[in-house]
């Protein structure tokens, strides 16, 4: 009620009110123990007719990547990394649209029991509740000289001629604050508190359920405790270990008997695939193979998904370390070409590091068909050069990375693909992959990046499209910078 978020109005004609309620909630820390109890009002959003009650609904929200580049800029600078936390952040935000809500059943307020809530900020539950958040937020720290990153909305830069700042990163309701010294991090400290009713959680330890681990020389994401919980919750906390997490020799075909477990197999691939996508890219193969399957799996999948469980046990106290060299960003890409998958669909896999450490990955099915490795290599290639395009500019909108940028050196483990990129003459044959191959060539035409060979025992994105022996899995884990920690950290 002190953030004005309502009124009570009498409900005008032919309008509808939507209903509310309240959500109960344990806030739990990374450990599972169970921080504070939270009780938040919310709207029935789903009620909602668009074009009356809502119409944008688009909210920006920072890639992962995002967070693990300014993680590995952080350790190349020697950043001080802080964190807040937005109280109630979704009530902050003014309301465009006309909506009216119940009152809260319990909770109607004597002799004006007809009465309706007119909404006049934002609530939990409502559609364009995220956008208008996000408004509110930019409008705010726009106002105080800060500078939105082109690349990801989310991103916030405000530095002076010494080249002393802050780098923020928004999701959501938290907030990274990466400065050049702690007293730059308090001065946005006390700008974001003056706005808004924040929570100052101190250096940052967590987000997004992934740790912060730093020392004197790197900084270390892992999701140890996240793992843990996994294992407990699927019951693999005893199980035997494995060294790799996918036997190559298994062919994984789709089920034609019946369906094993469908709704806890699909529960897990969930939580594997959060794993996966923030911290474990040696699991990428394994979860996108798996996932295939989650409308219909059978005990074969469920052995399948059970040595990936193995497999976390036995490595569950790995992190992502950033903290080596080069500092320079580098891709590695690959590409399998129909392996024995029934659709004829080639894989592609590509990844890129800095300091040590992975910052970007991903592993696709492809969507064409192709009929040579050379092609099926190709779509990889573009697929990767986009990122790696993307990268650089995200890059260069920070203001402390040096403006003469270097182009991105991706490699690839096939010669005849790297002869395609480079050849100015278009072959009528390879229409297919046409407007690829033009993208390519732009890019390496403007300096974004350049093709080089490396070969496959060095192509870092090599398990990304074939199972591979123990030693190799070991040894490409270490080279994206996946460590083992010496213990848990609270």
């Amino acid at each position: 009620m002190s953030n004005n978020t309502w009124e009570l109005v009498d409900l005008p004609p032919k309008s509808k009110p939507i209903k509310c309620k309240l959500l109960f909630k344990r806030k739990r820390r990374v450990d599972g123990y169970v921080e504070r109890h939270k009780v938040r009002l919310v709207a029935n959003g789903f009620t909602q007719k668009h074009g009356r009650d809502y119409f944008d609904t688009c909210a920006p929200v920072a890639r992962i990547v995002t967070i693990r580049l300014l993680i590995a800029i952080a350790t190349i600078y020697k950043l001080v990394i802080h964190q807040m936390n937005v109280k109630t952040a979704f009530l902050n935000g003014d309301l465009d649209e006309e909506i009216y809500m119940e009152q809260l059943e319990g909770f109607v307020m004597p002799g004006q029991e007809k009465k309706v809530c007119r909404l006049r900020k934002s609530l939990y539950g409502l559609k364009q509740a995220p956008k208008h958040w996000h408004q509110k937020y930019d409008q705010a720290i726009l106002a105080y000289g800060f500078n939105i990153n082109e690349s990801d909305k989310c991103v916030y830069t405000k530095f002076d001629e010494k080249r002393n700042g802050v780098i923020i990163c928004l999701y959501v309701d938290d907030m990274l604050i990466c400065g050049t010294d702690l007293y730059q991090v308090q001065l946005t400290k006390r700008i974001m508190s003056s706005e808004f009713d924040m929570k100052d959680m101190g250096q940052a330890n967590v987000i997004l359920a992934i740790q912060i681990v730093r020392d004197d020389e790197s900084i270390t994401l892992t999701q140890s405790h996240y793992i843990e919980k996994v294992l407990k919750r699927f019951n693999h906390m005893n199980c035997a270990l494995v060294s790799t997490p996918l036997d190559p020799s298994v062919e994984l075909v789709k089920n034609i008997g019946n369906l094993v477990s469908q709704l806890e197999y699909s529960k897990l691939i969930g939580c594997l695939m959060y794993a996966m996508t923030c911290t474990r890219p040696d699991i990428a193969l394994a979860i996108s193979k798996l996932s295939r399957f989650t409308s219909n799996p059978s005990e074969l999948h469920w052995f399948a998904i059970r040595r990936v469980l193995k497999y976390l046990k036995k490595t569950i106290n790995y992190g992502l370390c950033y903290g080596g060299y080069p500092s320079v960003l580098e891709g590695f890409l690959d590409a399998s070409w129909i392996v024995k998958d029934q659709d004829h669909a080639s894989t592609s896999g590509w990844i890129f590091t800095l300091v040590g450490g992975a910052i970007s990955w991903a592993l696709k099915k492809q969507t064409l068909i192709t009929s040579s490795t050379m092609d099926s290599e190709f779509i990889a290639l573009a697929s990767a050069s986009k990122e790696g395009e993307w990268l650089r500019e995200i890059l260069y909108e920070i203001p402390m990375w040096p403006k003469s940028l270097v182009p991105i050196s991706i490699h690839c483990d096939n010669q005849t693909t790297l002869a395609r990129a480079y050849n100015h003459v278009y072959n009528g044959k390879s229409k297919h992959i046409g407007l690829r191959h033009s993208c390519v060539r732009e890019l390496i035409t403007n300096g974004v990046i350049t093709i080089d060979y490396v070969k496959s025992s060095q192509n870092l994105a090599d398990p990304f499209t074939k199972g591979l022996p123990r030693d190799l899995v070991n040894k490409t884990s270490r080279e994206k910078g996946l460590k083992p920690m010496t213990k848990y950290h609270q």
